[in-house]
């Protein structure tokens, strides 16, 4: 079992929560960093024995990785300790003086002490960990300006690591889909929001949006105003990411382009002095939201509609069975309303939701009620008590399930409590191979013995059975009443 970055951390016991959330931040963006300095990022945390263990770790996309095998979980190596320990211990950014070998390739290593806190009172901040750049020299070729830029930025960004200027705190934690990478287009702009570099990805992103001049030497803001269409409303972070004044996220759509924007605020001891402005066309990823978005709320219409469809069916039936003058005739159509209403109830959940599984403790408690009516019949005084946890189930086994479970229960009071005071149990037992579900009633028992060979105990059979793959039994309860004991194999769990 892969042990995770709070795990290890924990295991050392010398961070606490904040430190350890601060980690997992920094983490998340071990992949910008590697493909930045195209080299390997590797995030260390002090052990209790006095080395260093290694939490996380990130490969460049862009360049030879050194490590094939992932070191997470492994001690710092001795070649290594100098440099780690200094950085540690020192506060400050430690390079190694000359090329170190691993493995017969030629590196060179550079340690950054993790700071989250600024030192209180003219003291040293505390170093919470010490990550280390791991520069593969031995494909060492003349760097175009991309690769300079790139460069740059990540010893901005080291800069701001050491100095807990990097994460930041206030940038959202979760991206979206499709969040920018460096190598799908970097802009980089100075404090006043002129861009002074702009990645061939990140011009043709601009391209497709209209913009056919040269980036580098414009505002990104001013640049960004002329391509959007005036008639289209403008998210009010757009102004605060194109100008690099906050590390927040936004899209921009122009001629049917969506590009995704994402700022990295770039400072020197607190003072801002410029940004990375990532960017990535992501038309195509929001052309499919979109379509799950209108697709989600087709279904759900769908459901809101059969649910309707259902109840007025019901309405029906109740109509009917108030004018017939058949009591057999009326019974069966009491007991057609109650099923359809059933079935209308899941329907009726799966309208509210965004996904095609419904809680099915929800459902069953709405589907009690529909038995209220029987337990309501002269001479009969039934309660019913549900325990344990259905838990979500999907859609293809919440019906047939809320069916069954109701001509049970509607079975156990009408049949066995009829003509007396009783209680209807239902427990549910989920684990990861079945569901268990026991129906008690403390009524008059099978009639010597037998099960009924009635419309609702061949549509029980035919639900748990036949559409849900289980099986039932009833059997006598000792003293009193009646036990029907049910089994669903869960086997959605396992597609």
């Amino acid at each position: 079992m892969v042990s995770t970055l709070s795990d290890l951390v924990h295991a050392q016991g010398c961070l606490n929560d904040n430190d350890v959330e601060w980690l997992h931040r920094l983490a998340s963006d071990g992949q910008l960093l590697a493909d930045l300095a195209s080299a390997d990022i590797v995030i260390w945390v002090a052990t209790n024995d006095g080395s260093f263990v290694a939490v996380a770790h990130a490969r460049p996309s862009g360049a030879a990785t050194l490590f094939y095998r992932d070191i997470v979980g492994e001690g710092v190596r001795q070649q290594w300790r100098t440099q780690v320990r200094g950085a540690f211990d020192s506060g400050q950014i430690v390079d190694s003086s000359s090329p170190d070998w691993f493995e017969e390739t030629p590196t060179r290593l550079r340690a950054v002490p993790i700071v989250r806190e600024r030192g209180k009172d003219g003291n040293r901040p505390p170093v919470i960990g010490v990550l280390t750049r791991h520069s593969n020299l031995g494909e060492t070729r003349t760097p175009s300006r991309q690769q300079i830029t790139f460069d740059e930025c990540a010893d901005d960004l080291f800069r701001m690591i050491s100095s807990s200027e990097f994460p930041d705190p206030t940038a959202p934690t979760s991206p979206r889909r499709g969040a920018p990478r460096a190598s799908d287009g970097l802009i980089r702009i100075d404090v006043d929001g002129i861009t002074t570099f702009a990645s061939p990805n990140a011009l043709s992103a601009f391209n497709r949006m209209g913009f056919d001049d040269e980036l580098e030497g414009e505002s990104l803001a001013e640049v960004t105003t002329r391509i959007l269409p005036s008639t289209r409303q403008v998210d009010e972070s757009l102004p605060v990411v194109v100008t690099g004044r906050a590390p927040w996220r936004t899209d921009i759509e122009a001629r049917g382009v969506t590009v995704s924007l994402r700022a990295i605020p770039l400072k020197d001891h607190g003072t801002r002095v410029g940004a990375i402005i990532l960017c990535r066309d992501v038309s195509e990823l929001r052309h499919q939201e979109q379509e799950l978005i209108t697709k989600d709320a087709t279904i759900r219409e769908i459901h809101h509609r059969v649910k309707n469809n259902l109840q007025t069916v019901a309405s029906l039936l109740r109509i009917q069975a108030r004018r017939t003058h058949s009591d057999e005739a009326r019974d069966a159509l009491t007991q057609a309303m109650r099923r359809v209403d059933a079935i209308a109830v899941v329907h009726d959940t799966l309208a509210q939701g965004l996904t095609q599984t419904v809680d099915f403790d929800e459902v069953f408690h709405r589907v009690l009620k529909l038995v209220a009516e029987v337990a309501a019949a002269p001479n009969t005084r039934a309660r019913t008590m549900s325990t344990g946890h259905f838990g979500v189930l999907p859609s293809e086994y919440a019906t047939p399930l809320a069916l069954a479970l109701t001509e049970v229960v509607t079975n156990a009071v009408e049949h066995g409590l009829a003509g007396k005071e009783g209680m209807v149990t239902i427990d549910a037992v989920r684990t990861d191979e079945k569901l268990h579900v026991s129906v008690h009633d403390t009524g008059h028992g099978l009639p010597e013995g037998r099960i009924g060979q009635g419309l609702g105990t061949q549509i029980i059979r035919t639900l748990i059975q036949g559409e849900l793959g289980g099986s039932i039994e009833w059997r006598g309860a000792d003293g009193e009443g009646t036990d029907v004991l049910i089994d669903i194999p869960m086997r959605w769990l396992k597609h």
